[in-house]
């Protein structure tokens, strides 16, 4: 985070930049994940950058860090995740609707000791999420992929019909279908066919993962979490790392590619945020950090991009 604010003093100097505590760091604090003050904070700003805010200390507890962001979410209602991998010919966009399905719906164990968790779908939820996808397609190759599960699940034949009755609307998009079986192999054998792929919450959290593995690794991948009013909210894919806290070596380059994906999506400054684009690929390309195989620090790296936009 320390590295995204100091791109941003040179690429936006007047921005407001406030910080707010969340995540782990707020439950030694507070006792709660998300303090009503910064779920307040968030709502009256124009974009929320959010660094990584786990730590294995509460990985079990009955409090943890997951369920402030699954909060944060839900309450600014960012339903539409936009997960970009590129590299070497592949240029992907997954949007995962974010609000809805098996990680929202009811859950509980019953006294048989069996546990459950509910997979729910509104028409409107798959609706709103697949409009944003096709939009989305018609500025890039205009091909979205549509990911589920029809031939099993009932969510999915409804993820499907109302995918094929927004089809009719847009003309200028090719549409295809796939089981997310299908899709998961075709991401780790052959990336490049993909465009837009839109897809539901659970199946969009790991078929992303997959597609920044096959373009570099969570450690470079952005996302953005855009909903139709209010603030959106973004943050690099990665956890955190405390074991190599004050080393001096993390790679910050999801970080600023989230910053630039905010200047995009959040702040309409597209030309600031190409320009940030640009100088993380060079710096990736001239200083790699530890975990590329290089030797740079994470300070030489920040300094590898502010000097590519000065």
């Amino acid at each position: 985070m320390a590295v995204a604010r100091r791109a941003l003093r040179e690429l936006a100097p007047e921005l407001e930049l406030e910080e707010h505590p969340f995540g782990a760091a707020s439950i030694r604090a507070t006792g709660i994940p998300l303090p009503e003050a910064t779920l307040a904070a968030c709502r009256d700003a124009d974009a929320v950058l959010k660094g990584p805010i786990g730590d294995p200390e509460f990985d079990a507890a009955d409090v943890r860090p997951e369920q402030g962001l699954l909060r944060l979410r839900a309450e600014l209602d960012v339903y539409a995740n936009l997960r970009p991998a590129r590299q070497d010919g592949v240029d992907l966009l997954i949007v995962r609707e974010l609000v809805g399905g098996l990680y929202f719906g009811a859950r509980g164990v019953r006294e048989d000791g069996t546990a459950f968790d509910t997979c729910e779908y509104h028409p409107s939820q798959v609706e709103r999420v697949a409009r944003r996808a096709f939009a989305l397609a018609r500025t890039r190759r205009g091909k979205l992929t549509s990911v589920d599960k029809a031939n099993v699940l009932e969510t999915s034949r409804l993820w499907r019909r109302v995918v094929r009755e927004l089809a009719a609307g847009y003309a200028d998009v090719e549409v295809e279908d796939m089981l997310v079986d299908n899709a998961a192999m075709q991401l780790a054998s052959a990336p490049e066919q993909f465009d837009v792929v839109v897809t539901e919450n659970m199946f969009g959290d790991i078929l992303s993962d997959l597609a920044a593995a096959v373009t570099g690794g969570l450690g470079l991948a952005p996302s953005a979490s855009l909903g139709d009013d209010g603030p959106g909210l973004f943050e690099p894919v990665h956890g955190s790392a405390p074991d190599i806290a004050g080393h001096g070596i993390a790679n910050p380059a999801a970080m600023l590619r989230s910053v630039a994906l905010m200047l995009a999506y959040g702040l309409d400054r597209p030309g600031e945020a190409g320009a940030l684009e640009k100088a993380v690929d060079r710096a990736l390309a001239e200083v790699p950090t530890p975990d590329l195989g290089g030797r740079r620090t994470t300070a030489e790296f920040s300094d590898a991009v502010v000097q590519a936009l000065v």
